[in-house]
């Protein structure tokens, strides 16, 4: 099927995020598992797991709209020297995920490609629970402190 230009170029752009992410959540999750920290570490490995399944989606369409997906460009990742820092870093790269796929879920539902839309509307729940498993840690930690969140999260 033919797809529509303009669209294919965003979810180019949502791969690129997506793929991104992906290296971010697996460094925070080698350098959790590097401090220890095991229920950390085994969090951004499954969030890095489901991005890269996001990331397939997304290439699966592109190519079902006769596009060709772009997985050489990425955007800046953000690595963070803490467990605090981290969460900070990917609770701003989740901001812009939820900000992005509304924006293509109304680009997608103007070019009338209902089918694009549902898939990104089924990607965008996941990045709605992504963020507020994140602000749960982050609550965790601003109640707790960060040294005694730490000791909660290894094994």
């Amino acid at each position: 099927m033919h797809g529509n230009k303009e669209l294919i170029v965003v979810l180019n752009e949502l791969l690129a995020h997506e793929l991104s992410v992906v290296n971010q959540y697996m460094v925070h999750s080698e350098m959790n598992a590097n401090w220890g920290y095991e229920k950390l570490h085994k969090h951004f490995e499954k969030r890095a797991i489901e991005e890269m399944k996001h990331a397939e989606k997304l290439i699966g369409r592109i190519l079902f709209l006769e596009g060709i997906p772009i997985v050489s460009k990425l955007i800046a990742i953000h690595i963070g020297s803490d467990a605090s820092k981290q969460l900070e870093f990917d609770h701003q790269a989740e901001e812009t995920a939820i900000a992005d796929y509304n924006a293509a879920i109304k680009l997608a539902g103007d070019k009338n490609d209902f089918a694009t839309r549902e898939i990104l509307e089924e990607i965008l729940n996941d990045e709605d629970r992504h963020i507020d498993d994140i602000e749960e840690l982050q609550d965790q930690i601003s109640h707790m402190a960060l040294p005694l969140f730490l000791s909660t999260q290894v094994r």
